[in-house]
């Protein structure tokens, strides 16, 4: 699937003139909605059918800095997933230099509104299907 781009804000930028490092897990956030959207899965459509995705882990390495004005690409692939859990990683390059800027991982899992597990391929078999095909996708 193609990167999500991200253009780095003025706003985003600590007291040293870079890129506070709790931006990225914002970064990590919009990218995987994009992807989702990518991958046929409508993150809101979810909400609204009464399935939540929590953050149950989540990992940064960052290798070097972004600044404001940067552009960085964020390459996501979806590494496993059993209809309850779901693991991704993250890559963040520059885009002009394509030097790697942080690399991460996120994991999830599916709830209902009562915060109970669900299983997608029972419940929500669409979803199932599209996340399924997604790593389908990636193990190639």
């Amino acid at each position: 699937m193609k990167a999500y781009e991200h253009r780095a804000q003025y706003y985003e930028t600590d007291q040293m003139g870079i890129i506070h490092h709790s931006n990225y897990l914002r970064w990590m956030e919009s990218a995987r909605i994009w992807w989702m959207r990518q991958a046929g899965i409508d993150y809101g459509a979810m909400e609204k059918d009464g399935i939540a995705s929590p953050v149950t882990g989540i990992s940064c390495q960052y290798k070097s800095m972004v600044r404001f004005d940067d552009i960085v690409l964020i390459a996501i692939k979806l590494e496993k997933y059993n209809g309850v859990r779901l693991s991704l990683s993250y890559c963040i390059t520059d885009k002009e230099s394509g030097e790697t800027r942080m690399t991460g991982s996120s994991e999830h899992c599916f709830v209902d509104r009562g915060g109970k597990p669900v299983f997608l391929k029972k419940v929500y078999p669409d979803y199932d299907k599209a996340f399924a095909t997604a790593l389908e996708k990636a193990e190639l």
